[in-house]
C-alpha cells in the first residue's frame, strides 16, 4: 500500500483551528489524526465527519462542547484532513473504514459516547452504533442516514458518483461551499483544500461515493442491514437535527425517526441550513447538543 501523508505546513495558520494534534495507528502503516479538547474526564462527545471534508468542519462545535464540560473527539478519517492517504482506491472500502475507526475507539478505550454524526460519519457512525451499541449512550445525526439499499438512488447523488469519479479536478473547498447556505471565504475554502496538495492525495475522497452501497448487491448491505435492524431496538436518546435546505439528505431525518424507538419523544429540528450543517449552524448545533445533553 502507498501511502501519503499531507505535508504539516499545509496546515499552518488555518482560521479558527487551533486544536492540538494527536495521531494513532489504526492498522500496519496507518495513522488516523484526532483532535481530543477539554475535559480529559468529562463525557465523551465523539464527532464524526463526512465527504470530502475533514475535522476543520467542527471548528465551530468543539468549544462551546469543551466549556461546557465535555470531552470532545473528531477524528480525520484515513485518506481526509491530517490523517494517512492511500493513493489507490481499491485501498479503501466501507468495511474498512468501519475497521479503522472501530480501532481507534478501542485504542483510547471510549465507552459511554455520545455520537454525532453527518454524511459518511453517519454510515461509519449508524454502522458502529448497530454493531457495539452498548458503547453509545445516545446518539445525534445531522444529514445523515444509513443506506440499506431499499430504494433507486436519485439523479443528483448518481450524478456526484460520476463526478467524483471521472472529474479531472475535484475541488474540495468549492463542493464543501456548495453544500452549505453560507458563503464560505477564500481562507476557509482553502482550509478544506489543504490535506490535499495534489490530485495524488484525493484517492479516498473521491472514493468515498461510490462506496455508498446503493444497490443490494453491494457487499455493505448485509452488515448495513444488520445494524439497521438493532437500530430498530435501540432505546437509548437518539436525536435528529437537520438542515432543510439540504437536496438529497435535508428529509432522511423522518425514516431515522420512525424507525428507532429512542428517537420518540425527542426535539427533534430542521431548520434553516445545508448540507454542511456544522459550517452553516455549528454553534447552534452544538448548544441543542448541549441543552438535550444536559436535560437527560
Amino acid at each position: 500500500m502507498n501511502v501519503l501523508k499531507t505535508p504539516a505546513e499545509r496546515f499552518n495558520d488555518l482560521p479558527d483551528y487551533p486544536f492540538s494534534p494527536h495521531h494513532l495507528s489504526v492498522a500496519p502503516g496507518l495513522e488516523m489524526h484526532y483532535l481530543d479538547e477539554g475535559d480529559a474526564s468529562g463525557p465523551p462527545v465523539l464527532l464524526l465527519h463526512g465527504e470530502p471534508s475533514w475535522s476543520y468542519l467542527y471548528r465551530k462545535m468543539i468549544p462551546p462542547l469543551a466549556r461546557a464540560g465535555y470531552r470532545v473527539l473528531a477524528p480525520d478519517l484515513i485518506g481526509f484532513g491530517k490523517s494517512d492517504k492511500p493513493t489507490d482506491a481499491r485501498d479503501y472500502s466501507y468495511a474498512k473504514h468501519v475497521a479503522w475507526v472501530l480501532s481507534w475507539m478501542d485504542q483510547l478505550k471510549l465507552e459511554d459516547l455520545t455520537l454525532f454524526c453527518q454524511d459518511w460519519g453517519s454510515l461509519i457512525g449508524l454502522r458502529l452504533v448497530g454493531e457495539h451499541q452498548a458503547r453509545f449512550a445516545r446518539v445525534v445525526v445531522g444529514n445523515g442516514f444509513l443506506p440499506i439499499a431499499q430504494r433507486p438512488p436519485g439523479a443528483p447523488f448518481l450524478l456526484w458518483r460520476s463526478f467524483a469519479r471521472y472529474s479531472p479536478i475535484f475541488p474540495v473547498g468549492r463542493i464543501i461551499n456548495s453544500g452549505c447556505v453560507t458563503k464560505l471565504s477564500p481562507a476557509v475554502r482553502a482550509a478544506y483544500d489543504a490535506p490535499f496538495p495534489s490530485r495524488a492525495y484525493q484517492a479516498g475522497a473521491r472514493a468515498l461515493p461510490g462506496l455508498v452501497p446503493i444497490y443490494p448487491e453491494d457487499p455493505a448491505v448485509p452488515a448495513n442491514r444488520a445494524a439497521w435492524e438493532v437500530l430498530g431496538r435501540f432505546e437509548k436518546p437518539f436525536l435528529t437535527l437537520f438542515g432543510k435546505n439540504d437536496p438529497i439528505l435535508g428529509r432522511t431525518d423522518a425514516p431515522l425517526i420512525a424507525h428507532v424507538p429512542g428517537a420518540k419523544g425527542q426535539p427533534h429540528q430542521r431548520f434553516w441550513g445545508g448540507h454542511f450543517v456544522q459550517e452553516d449552524r455549528g454553534e447552534f448545533l452544538a448548544e441543542a447538543m448541549i441543552a438535550w445533553m444536559k436535560a437527560a
